[in-house]
């Protein structure tokens, strides 16, 4: 029997009510964002199916805008080129989709932020490994019990959640909370 949109809303808040306890590991990653970004570093993002959505309004979000009028802030998603995304598939495997985007952008001090609702992407995680070979600062954002990725980045949000659909709408909640800080955020003119 499908779930009424009642048993959804209650499920949501009983996850919303369990994030709490993320709070802070959310609000550290976000201040991670802002300090590299005001340092002159780039945000890239990934993920798969509905997690490539968050990655893509993630960056966009950056180089457009949230709510405010700011200066346009460099991000870039790994999962949104079609063409690069086929070209490396083809010629690397699927596998690889991602980390190739890190080893041709990534540099030291930028930030990774990878959404897996598993913690179990193996293109996320591959893509993780080469950031950290990069000296890259890596976010994770996942659910469940963390997957294989859990233990691997240097901030970890796991949303206390197995179903798919209440992770994904937490992890839309965290990267909004994100854009409200860098909107806060007095941003120069130039960035280094």
């Amino acid at each position: 029997m499908t779930p009424t949109f009642k048993d959804s809303a209650q499920e949501l808040a009983k996850v919303l009510e369990a994030s709490l306890a993320i709070g802070p590991a959310v609000e550290h990653a976000g201040e991670a964002i802002v300090q590299a970004i005001l340092a002159g570093k780039k945000l890239l993002t990934c993920g798969n199916g509905g997690s490539a959505a968050d990655a893509l309004h993630l960056a966009e979000e950056l180089v457009g805008r949230y709510s405010v009028e700011r200066r346009a802030l460099p991000a870039l998603c790994l999962n949104a080129d079609a063409t690069a995304i086929t070209c490396i598939c083809n010629d690397y495997g699927y596998e690889h989709v991602f980390s190739r985007g890190v080893e041709a952008l990534g540099k030291p001090g930028d930030v990774l932020v990878g959404f897996t609702t598993s913690g179990n992407s193996a293109n996320v995680i591959a893509a993780f490994k080469a950031a950290e070979q990069r000296g890259m600062i890596t976010i994770l954002l996942a659910g469940k019990d963390g997957g294989a990725a859990r233990g691997t980045c240097d901030h970890e949000i796991i949303v206390p959640s197995g179903n798919t659909a209440r992770i994904q709408e937490v992890h839309t909640l965290v990267l909004h909370q994100w854009l409200e800080a860098i909107d806060i955020t007095p941003w120069p003119e130039t960035l280094p």
